[in-house]
């Protein structure tokens, strides 16, 4: 969008919050970078730049708005759209690939050489992945200096600088700010208490209809892994370094997150699962603007505009817990699903609640005794052919997961139909196309809206609502007053 000057500069002098983190608005007069709803008198057109990131503004020597802090910005839309090789290069970054693994490593998980994701990067976002993995560390910083009380050289490595000096060097270029400044200028909310603990907002486009996003997260908590306490939906987290557990409350206009780490470098990989997970990164508008063509989905886009779909934070984990859904209640999924994380998931303290484990890794289930699952035999199969393929590295589900490829593996394994391979795309894989016409649920909605109700006439009708079908499985499901629909007390 960063190209098209005339549709970004009537975005800039609207204010329209609609287009933050599609580009930023960088000011040649000043020095500056605002995202497009910056308060502040937009400068004249003849002084703006249009950059599709803010790596690439950094890299072009301006520094962020203390106003409108673009850093902050919610992701571009583009990487939960798409499949190609950036849309995966972002979504592993964002994950803290090339931290942890360096450029090598990101190409190897994409399957293409270093200079190709390079290329690939730097033309379409103005930055190459290092670039881009710096920007992400300032921002990590920012959130640690102005949350925490730690001493700056602890956050200077829990961001992942290599050292003190590069650390204070890029807060100075990136904010104009010393790292203490920005610490003077936070407002005052006093240090978290637990250790390792941090509150933060988490923002997102609106509008966004909580109900069906934080009931279907709820309604299927696995007891032990997940709960609802006190208005918030809370989970442990398995990250890089250590475990942590995630407190995430809806609130008007953003989400409230109370992060405990065991480890701090986890911070920007924990913020990065939060938001895949309630899908923060999504355009409401222009996903609701294709669904409302559809007159029959219409009124339910105006009565609730803004649903999301609720995701994972753990790829491999959903898989697991999709098999163990099939053909069963919600509530016997979840029964299923605790046995397996009393016996072989890894315990954690919660002083903040009642989470006791780490859902189990595949290598733990793989070692399991297929008799002691309370299972038909033929869905026994298709468990332990699930686990050993995600054990031995032989089917991987992550951020970097090609869809239709991913797909297609996942139909080939016994006991797997389109209903399981498709409920996995679209809340495990992020495919925002992914559709259940068989789902009887989906039937049933349809019916009662007027739509076809068998799988291949709807189909053919939810073609009009493409790229967008998962989000249209989501407005139909709404119809029901099942509880994976409400917005617990």
């Amino acid at each position: 969008m960063h190209t098209d000057t005339e549709r970004c500069v009537r975005a800039v002098r609207s204010k329209d919050a609609r287009f933050d983190g599609w580009f930023f608005t960088a000011v040649t007069t000043t020095g500056i970078y605002c995202r497009p709803s910056c308060p502040v008198v937009p400068p004249k057109p003849e002084n703006m730049r249009f950059l599709p990131s803010a790596a690439a503004c950094q890299q072009a020597g301006f520094r962020a708005c203390k106003r409108c802090r673009p850093d902050t910005s919610p992701g571009s839309p583009e990487w939960n759209l798409r499949a190609d090789l950036v849309a995966r290069a972002m979504r592993l970054i964002a994950d803290g690939v090339v931290d942890r693994e360096g450029v090598p490593g990101l190409a190897t998980r994409l399957g293409y050489s270093t200079r190709q994701v390079e290329r690939q990067l730097l033309a379409e976002l103005g930055a190459g992945p290092l670039a881009l993995a710096r920007a992400q560390r300032a921002q990590a910083a920012r959130l640690l200096i102005e949350t925490t009380p730690l001493p700056m050289a602890d956050i200077a490595f829990a961001a992942g600088f290599a050292s003190v000096r590069t650390f204070n060097d890029t807060v100075r270029e990136v904010f104009a700010l010393a790292p203490g400044e920005l610490r003077a200028r936070a407002p005052r909310g006093g240090p978290a208490s637990t250790p390792g603990a941090l509150t933060l907002r988490l923002p997102f486009r609106a509008p966004l209809t909580p109900d069906n996003l934080f009931g279907h997260l709820a309604a299927t908590a696995v007891p032990g892994v997940e709960e609802w306490r006190d208005g918030a939906y809370r989970r442990t987290l398995r990250l890089p370094y250590a475990h942590g557990v995630v407190a995430l409350t809806p609130r008007p206009d953003h989400i409230a997150c109370r992060l405990t780490l065991g480890d701090l470098r986890d911070l920007t990989v924990a913020i990065s699962r939060c938001r895949r997970m309630l899908d923060l990164d999504a355009d409401p508008v222009a996903v609701d603007g294709q669904l409302r063509g559809d007159p029959l989905l219409a009124p339910l886009v105006d009565k609730a505009p803004g649903r999301r779909v609720p995701r994972t934070a753990d790829e491999a984990e959903f898989a697991v817990r999709a098999v163990l859904g099939q053909q069963v209640s919600t509530a016997a999924a979840r029964t299923h699903a605790a046995r397996l994380v009393a016996a072989h998931g890894e315990p954690v303290e919660d002083p903040g609640g009642g989470l006791t484990h780490l859902f189990p890794t595949p290598a733990a289930l793989a070692s399991l005794d297929p008799q002691t699952l309370a299972m038909p035999r033929t869905r026994r199969t298709t468990f332990t052919t699930l686990v050993g393929r995600l054990a031995d590295g032989s089917l991987r589900l992550g951020p970097d997961s090609d869809w239709p490829e991913t797909r297609a593996r996942l139909l080939a394994l016994p006991g797997f139909g389109p209903w399981t391979a498709d409920v996995i795309a679209m809340r495990a894989l992020g495919d925002p196309d992914a559709f259940l016409p068989t789902d009887l649920g989906i039937r049933r909605a349809a019916r009662d809206l007027g739509l076809p109700s068998t799988p291949a006439a709807l189909t053919a009708r939810a073609a009009a609502w493409r790229p967008w079908r998962a989000y249209a499985v989501q407005y139909l499901w709404a119809t029901d007053g099942h509880p994976i629909n409400v917005l617990p007390a």
